[in-house]
């Protein structure tokens, strides 16, 4: 075995509501948990797709009223959460409902923090510095990805410095996750692609973290064997809803695993390409996550950890085999190979290895990293 087991303080702190249709039942949820006036966070795109109408019918009918925030952009910075926190404060809200993707999550619990703990985003960057207690919050995601549902923490970039801070608090977490495979459906085959890829790199990295344990472990497993079986199924049949609830549990067992495990060094590189050449973040740390699993590989712990992550979801061929099966995900999402494909240069790797040494996932890493091997990443990546 790789290690004896360590141990683990594990508080599951998000009730799963999981099924088609269950997007019908937010108004009984959000009754459950004391909201009266409910502040939907959440973008054009969801809107456009009528998922929003949708969420208020089912509030409305619950007799509750209901404030919508729909201007959140993608990687959210400050500035949405601002805009998103003036809303709330004048709908006199009590509780929240972050409808769409990762970025329309991480901005509801963004405003959480600010609306009942004041002061600004940057305050609550770090982990649990929120002293008072928050508002009830319903994570109803639309894409299987980030797993931010299950999560405790938001991703939220200084709109200034576009430094990403994970400001994390118990507290924050969704009081419920309203796992509903009908929403995603609407999604763009593109969107699919990024966020499926992302899940992926998810299971993959939480695998093999220093802070890895036992519970991590488990979801970190079964996430894998959901998404490496559904997400060719996803990209080939929009409306395969089997798989598509498949790849909504696998993105919130990864978003658990991450909750116990944290990330590492293919999220490290992945955040510097999206800050300074605007690339998806899906895109991003789906290009880097093969030469990562490479380069942790040579740490015989990590190789081992691997390789009974791809017995478990039925890869053969150990890290060999994992890394193919990567690369077929990728060529299935027609997702670029390469970084030089995202406009990098060499001249620009010095700065993003040093960018990519910063990143709070690169300490979980299995394996030492620093600027010198982050170069060495993005050089064979390119």
């Amino acid at each position: 075995m790789p290690s004896a087991i360590t141990g683990f303080d594990f508080q599951p702190r998000t009730r799963i509501v999981f099924g088609n249709g269950q997007v019908d039942r937010l108004g009984e949820l959000a009754s459950e948990i004391g909201g009266t006036r409910v502040l939907v966070v959440t973008d054009p795109g969801i809107v456009a797709a009528g998922h929003v109408d949708h969420a208020a019918r089912a509030l409305e009918g619950a007799g509750l009223a209901v404030t919508v925030f729909d201007g959140v952009r993608e990687n959210p910075t400050t500035l949405d959460v601002d805009a998103c926190l003036e809303t709330a404060r004048a709908g006199a809200i009590d509780c929240i409902v972050g409808l769409g993707g990762g970025s329309s999550i991480d901005t509801a619990k963004g405003c959480n923090f600010v609306l009942t703990n004041g002061g600004r985003m940057q305050d609550y960057w770090g982990t649990g510095k929120a002293s008072r207690p928050m508002l009830p919050l319903i994570a109803v995601p639309t894409t299987a990805g980030t797993g931010s549902e299950c999560q405790s923490y938001a991703l939220i970039a200084d709109e200034a410095t576009h430094q990403k801070m994970a400001c994390g608090d118990p507290k924050a977490a969704a009081a419920i996750a309203l796992l509903d495979p009908t929403l995603t459906v609407s999604q763009p085959r593109a969107v699919t692609a990024c966020t499926g890829i992302d899940a992926l790199a998810h299971a993959v990295e939480t695998a093999v973290t220093r802070k890895r344990n036992e519970i991590s472990t488990l979801f970190s497993r079964e996430a894998f064997r959901l998404i490496v079986h559904s997400l060719t199924r996803v990209l080939a049949d929009a409306d395969d809803l089997e798989a598509r609830g498949c790849m909504l549990l696998g993105a919130a067992y990864a978003g658990i695993a991450i909750e116990n495990s944290m990330l590492g060094a293919a999220h490290s590189t992945a955040n510097p390409l999206t800050a300074r050449y605007g690339t998806v973040h899906g895109q991003a740390v789906g290009t880097m996550l093969p030469h990562v699993v490479r380069y942790n590989a040579a740490d015989p712990e990590a190789r081992e950890l691997y390789e009974l992550l791809a017995r478990y979801g039925g890869v053969s061929g150990g890290v060999q085999g994992l890394v193919g099966a990567i690369e077929a995900l990728l060529g299935a999402a027609e997702l670029p190979r390469s970084v030089a494909e995202a406009g990098v240069d060499e001249a620009a790797i010095p700065e993003l290895a040093r960018q990519a040494a910063e990143q709070w996932t690169a300490r979980f890493n299995p394996r030492a990293i620093g600027a010198t091997e982050f170069q060495e990443l993005y050089r064979s990546a390119m």
